[in-house]
């Protein structure tokens, strides 16, 4: 027995699912750990023409060209900064290396299944769709974002298409 199966075993409790806490603004975001490939500074980054204004442009992270998307446009947030909080996360979305935008990170926490609700139709800055529900630890809400979904559309395409041009 190894990994978290033997971690459960021993403490007698259920290891939940963890997740990467950015902020936007005065709102906490959680996206699942296991997508992110690193943490780094926002640099400033090739623009690309025709694309979405939350489509900041690319990066190349070792070899690797990286489209950076600022959720904090993307998800109409006003006062959009760039200081020295401001992070970008690169994920590993399978196929996908993109790197995101947020204000800042601040912890790792592990949520388990009774601390996760299905998100409500309405009084949430982005679609339902691309949510996998809200945390609840404590005080603390947290938007859990499927960030596979929510980066697997129609703009991510159109920047897929002119990075092969």
């Amino acid at each position: 027995m190894t990994g978290l199966a033997s971690v459960t075993k021993l403490t007698g409790e259920t290891v939940g699912q963890e997740f990467l806490i950015f902020t936007l603004g005065d709102e906490e975001y959680g996206v699942d750990i296991l997508k992110v490939q690193e943490i780094r500074g926002y640099d400033q980054v090739t623009r690309i023409a025709n694309t979405p204004s939350f489509i900041k442009g690319v990066t190349n992270l070792r070899g690797v060209i990286v489209p950076i998307v600022d959720l904090r446009i993307k998800f109409a947030k006003q006062d959009v900064e760039y200081d020295d909080n401001t992070v970008v996360i690169v994920l590993n979305l399978g196929q996908r290396v993109v790197g995101i935008v947020v204000d800042g990170v601040s912890d790792v926490l592990s949520l388990t299944a009774d601390q996760i609700r299905p998100a409500p139709e309405f009084a949430v800055t982005l679609s339902t769709e691309y949510l996998t529900g809200l945390g609840s630890l404590g005080e603390r809400m947290l938007i859990l974002v499927d960030i596979e979904k929510l980066l697997s559309s129609e703009e991510m395409a159109l920047v897929d298409s002119v990075l092969k041009v």
